[in-house]
C-alpha cells in the first residue's frame, strides 16, 4: 500500500475538455506546475460523465467539441443542482462580441479565445476561483467552532489545538474546503491520496476514525457527517429539533 508524501496538500482540480492533444499537453503542463490536479476529457460526453465520477473545482470548456458543444456542456451543467455553481471557463478561437456573448450567457464565468498566454490563462482561472470558491485562495479555512490556518498548518478547535497526521490533516482541509458535500470513499481517495497511487478504499474509513477522535473530544460534537452507501461529508450536527423535523 502506498501513500504520497506527507507534505503534500490538498491540489483544486481543473478538468480540461479539448480535443487538441497538443493543447490538453500544454495545459496540464502549466496548470500542474502551477499547483493543480489536472483531467482532460476529449469530447462534450466524456466531460460529463468524468463529472459524474469527480466534481472538478473549475473547468477548462472548449467550445468546438465532438459528440456535444461546450455551450450544451455548460447548459447541462447549469442544469445540475451538484454542478450548478462549478466555475466554467470556455477556452475557444470564436472570439466574435457575438460569441462571448452566447458562451457567457450559456452559464460560463469567464471567456477566453484562441491564442492565449498561458500566464494569464492561469491568472484568470485564479480570479474565478476565488470568486466561486473563496475558500480555495484562503489563508484560513473555518467551519463552526474548527479553524485551519493553512499558513501555519494548524488546526484549533474552540481553545485548544488538535493534532493531527498528515494524511488526516490534508483529509480535513478537502472537507473543510466543500463543507456540506457528500464524498463517496473513491472521490476521497481520488483528492487526498492521487489518481496514480493505489490505497484500498477502507483506508479511509480508517483516517475517518482517526480524524474523528482528534476533533472529537469530550462533549464535543461530532462534525464529520456519515452517509450509509454515499461516504462523508463534514457538516453541522443534527438536532434533536432536526431529527424530529425528519420524521
Amino acid at each position: 500500500m502506498l501513500e504520497r508524501n506527507a507534505s503534500q496538500a490538498v491540489k483544486p482540480l481543473v478538468l480540461i475538455v479539448e480535443d487538441e492533444d497538443a493543447l490538453v499537453t500544454l495545459l496540464r503542463y502549466n496548470l500542474e506546475r502551477e499547483g493543480y490536479r489536472t483531467a482532460a476529457a476529449r469530447d462534450g460526453e466524456e466531460a460529463l460523465v468524468m463529472v459524474k465520477e469527480e466534481t472538478p473545482d473549475i473547468i477548462l470548456l472548449d467550445w468546438m467539441l465532438p459528440l456535444t458543444s461546450g455551450i450544451e456542456v455548460c447548459r447541462q451543467l447549469r442544469r445540475r443542482p451538484d454542478t450548478k455553481d462549478v466555475p466554467v471557463v470556455m477556452l475557444t478561437a470564436r472570439g466574435e462580441e457575438g460569441d462571448k456573448v452566447r458562451g457567457l450567457n450559456s452559464g460560463a464565468d469567464d471567456y477566453i479565445t484562441k491564442p492565449f498566454s498561458p500566464a494569464e490563462l492561469v491568472a484568470r482561472l485564479r480570479a474565478v476561483m476565488r470568486r466561486a470558491q473563496p475558500a480555495l485562495a484562503a489563508d484560513t479555512l473555518e467551519f463552526e467552532d474548527m479553524i485551519m490556518d493553512l499558513v501555519a498548518h494548524r488546526v484549533r478547535r474552540g481553545s485548544r489545538n488538535v493534532h493531527l497526521g498528515p494524511t488526516e490533516y490534508r483529509l480535513l482541509r478537502h472537507l473543510l474546503q466543500h463543507p456540506g458535500r457528500v464524498f463517496s470513499r473513491e472521490q476521497l481517495l481520488d483528492a487526498v491520496w492521487g489518481h496514480d497511487v493505489y490505497v484500498e478504499p477502507r483506508t479511509v474509513d480508517v483516517h475517518i476514525r482517526r480524524l474523528r477522535k482528534a476533533l472529537n473530544e469530550g462533549d464535543e460534537a461530532d462534525l464529520i457527517r456519515t452517509v450509509r452507501a454515499a461516504g462523508y461529508a463534514l457538516d453541522k450536527p443534527m438536532t434533536d429539533g432536526d431529527a424530529i423535523a425528519m420524521k
